[in-house]
């Protein structure tokens, strides 16, 4: 990823040409332009005591956006939503309280495979050592707390308290998140950000880390026995999962596709890594939340080729998926498996789908079968003025919107099922959390990915439950001058988890939504707010968003009913109910 990174900013990233003075060698200094050469020039942040200093080095940087949040949580939320457009993301928030509430946001990008840098102002570097109890801590004298809860959501730790190190540290933790496509965590003593030393005299020698490469030998036999026994097969099938993107194997995915003519999917978390134009493709493949005829075309194939999938009990659908171990071929980004056979190390998914696509013949059957079942949608449902807009009307009408100049973002809830069902055309971007599910992860993200693709427009989908997580956010969209589309999608209720198991708990208070988010505006910025009950009043929010209002943030509420879910989320909560609900195993009477 690091020379990805780099090959996207290497043409605009130039450093000052006038020698710095040596009060000008700080560690603040280096640190921004580091930032600023990896493509990372908005920092989401949130000021605190001990930051302070370093939030006045990153602001003196004039490549450099320093852009304050409401909070801590949806500060690393932007920063994830930055690094899905960019290649990685950066927050910056005080010791301990900024911190600790960070860390739920940066575990979820480490489930996705996303390098963000989370920066925090650390205590004074006079203090460590000397037992001293410091304000924003729990009250004891030690002050690594913070750091060892990062240390199982991150893939670098760096705790820079002096300045002899500072360069190295900082140097390494950067190049390690974009090595690694993960987290990192940097804390930076409040008292050293100003300070010069020696080792920032110079300016920072561009990174450069030496690619990964495959073992020839394990690659050339696992390209082997794969095309022997895919070449065996009837009816071959190909599934792309979400470590297709960290894996950078998108495009040699797509060139096995065209090379072996077999049928296309993907599961549900790979959504937008594929392109959906394609002539193969099939749908989405989830168990019984699937597309329409994915489900039978996958699991009636005689062999399957996943390609860095990710087999977790949601996407198994509570694991009631029919596969066969015997007909599998696991692919992930540098791991080989054939289910009851040998496992290839050392083997980057890349390089073995394009070696492999040499060496299959070309097999449609499993494609063709598809075709003779699959059939077209009917009209959309019409509503009366005085009915409750329907959910599928809604996205009926969001397919509608949808271009290659639009994200759509996608929060945990029903929107994932009806989202699914989204035809992208090519160039549409397509982003959601499925891993970690984090409520109220959208808003956060919605800001980070508009600021990070000013030349897209995100259409975010999120629900009523979810919003009232994360909600103060969209005041920063506003203070930014984003003009995404939030369709909050109310219906009084945590839907999702409702879907699992019904109960009292997963009922809200209701908020006057529109009314919340003009108060957040209070006539400062460009803002456009709608309620809408009936497809009618649908259509008109919709015309006068993408229309008059299209330099707006537009927010438009859309009321539904309660029982108004899909049909999909109906399939996939009672499986996952009942994998959450089996009893315990009876003890085993065998002493291992």
């Amino acid at each position: 990823m690091i020379n990805e990174v780099m090959d996207k900013c290497n043409d605009t990233v130039s450093y000052p040409s006038t020698q710095p003075t040596f009060s000008e060698w700080t560690l603040g200094r280096h640190l921004a332009l580091r930032l600023v050469e990896i493509g990372a020039t908005d920092v989401f942040s949130v000021s605190g005591d001990f930051n302070l200093k370093l939030l006045d080095q990153l602001i003196a940087e004039p490549r450099l956006k320093v852009i304050g949040c409401c909070n801590e949580l949806n500060a690393a939320y932007a920063a994830d939503g930055f690094a899905r457009s960019r290649g990685v993301g950066v927050c910056v928030v005080t010791f301990t309280v900024g911190g600790l509430s960070v860390i739920n946001a940066v575990a979820g990008a480490y489930s996705e495979d996303l390098p963000v840098i989370c920066i925090v102002g650390g205590p004074n570097s006079n203090d460590y050592g000397t037992h001293r109890i410091l304000h924003h801590t729990i009250g004891l004298p030690d002050f690594s707390q913070e750091m060892r809860c990062f240390q199982t959501v991150t893939c670098y730790q760096a705790v820079v308290n002096d300045l002899d190190h500072a360069h190295e540290q900082i140097d390494t933790a950067i190049s390690t998140a974009l090595k690694e496509s993960k987290p990192v965590y940097i804390s930076v003593s409040c008292n050293l950000p100003a300070i010069s030393h020696p080792s920032f005299s110079r300016k920072p020698v561009p990174f450069s880390l030496s690619p990964r490469l495959s073992n020839p030998a394990g690659l050339e036999a696992a390209v082997q026995l794969a095309a022997e026994f895919l070449n065996k097969a009837k009816k071959p099938v190909l599934v792309g999962g979400p470590k297709l993107r960290v894996a950078k194997a998108c495009g040699a995915f797509v060139q096995l596709a065209n090379a072996c003519g077999y049928a296309l999917a993907t599961m549900p978390s790979a959504k937008g890594l594929v392109p959906e134009h394609h002539p193969q493709f099939i749908g989405t493949y989830w168990g019984a939340a699937s597309t329409p005829f994915c489900e039978e075309i996958v699991e009636s194939a005689d062999a399957y080729l996943f390609a860095g999938p990710i087999f977790n009990d949601y996407s198994s659908v509570g694991y009631s998926l029919h596969l066969k171990r015997e007909k599998a071929i696991i692919v992930q980004p540098d791991r080989v498996v054939f289910a009851n056979g040998p496992a290839f190390g050392c083997v980057l998914m890349k390089d073995f789908l394009s070696a492999l696509a040499e060496r299959l013949n070309h097999n449609k059957t499993a494609y063709e079968n598809y075709h003779k079942r699959s059939v077209t949608y009917g009209d959309l449902h019409k509503c009366e003025s005085n009915e409750a807009s329907m959910v599928n009307v809604l996205f009926q009408h969001i397919q509608k919107m949808l271009s290659g100049d639009t994200v759509v973002m996608v929060e945990t809830g029903d929107s994932w099922f009806n989202c699914q069902k989204l035809k992208l055309p090519e160039g549409s971007g397509y982003e959601f959390q499925m891993q970690y599910g984090s409520v109220g992860w959208s808003v956060g993200a919605t800001l980070g990915y508009a600021q990070a693709a000013k030349n897209k427009r995100v259409i975010a989908c999120i629900g009523d439950g979810s919003f009232q997580v994360t909600a103060q956010d969209v005041s920063t969209m506003l203070r930014c001058g984003q003009r995404s589309i939030i369709f909050l999608i109310n219906n009084g209720a945590y839907t999702i988890a409702s879907g699992i198991q019904d109960g009292p708990y997963n009922v809200i208070k209701n908020w006057n939504y529109t009314g919340l988010v003009d108060a957040i505006n209070d006539g400062e910025g460009k803002c456009w707010t709608a309620k809408v009950r009936c497809e009618k009043e649908l259509n008109e929010a919709i015309a006068m968003a993408t229309g008059e209002k299209k330099d707006c943030l537009c927010f438009i509420e859309v009321r539904v009913q309660k029982n108004d879910t899909s049909k999909e989320l109906l399939e996939w909560g009672p499986r996952v109910s009942a994998a959450n609900n089996r009893p315990p195993a009876e003890p085993s009477e065998n002493l291992i």
